[in-house]
């Protein structure tokens, strides 16, 4: 009987070891499914996310979540208003004198905003030449230099035209003696 008992028994275990296994395949499909289907979700939010048009996005908050009509927005172009060339003495500490001459042309996008700094070109040019003139010859060394000028020059001029926007400064010449 003993025999008989030991067999059921390992027919009872193979049973549900084949029952586990059975189980365990389908958990496996099961998850591998649910995880297909949560990264194809995640993957199609992202397209619908990052495709969008990002201008017609910045125009609706602009006015307020409503529908942007071209009625609205003026149009914009690419104008520049070339200054007349500057000549500044650099900063020497004493030293025998240097000086920067640098021509500069700024970038607008409506007509609007050049006839209004048309008419706040001496607050532009005072801006200009009082920072200029307390530049070192070190400040202008290299690209970094040449780049951290232009933001502090976009800054400067943004500053004195407010609420007037320039778009960036361009540099047409610059020379430094020494």
């Amino acid at each position: 009987m003993s025999e008989e008992n030991d067999s059921e028994a390992n027919e009872d275990d193979l049973a549900e070891g084949l029952e586990q296994k059975k189980t365990s395949g389908k958990k496996i499909i099961i998850i591998a499914a649910v995880a297909i289907i949560v990264l194809a979700l995640g993957g199609g939010a992202a397209f619908y996310f990052m495709s969008g048009d990002d201008t017609e996005h910045a125009a609706d908050l602009e006015h307020g979540g409503q529908e942007a009509g071209l009625a609205d927005q003026e149009p914009t172009e690419l104008l520049f208003l070339e200054l007349d060339s500057m000549l500044v003495n650099l900063d020497t500490a004493g030293g025998k004198p240097k000086y920067l001459k640098i021509t500069i042309a700024l970038e607008v996008d409506k007509q609007e905003s050049l006839d209004d700094l048309n008419k706040k070109m001496p607050r532009i040019i005072d801006q200009f030449q009082t920072y200029l003139r307390q530049l070192r010859i070190e400040d202008l060394n290299g690209s970094a230099g040449m780049f951290r000028l232009k933001e502090e020059l976009l800054i400067k001029v943004n500053d004195a035209v407010y609420p007037t926007r320039v778009n960036d400064v361009l540099f047409k010449e610059m020379l430094v003696n020494g």
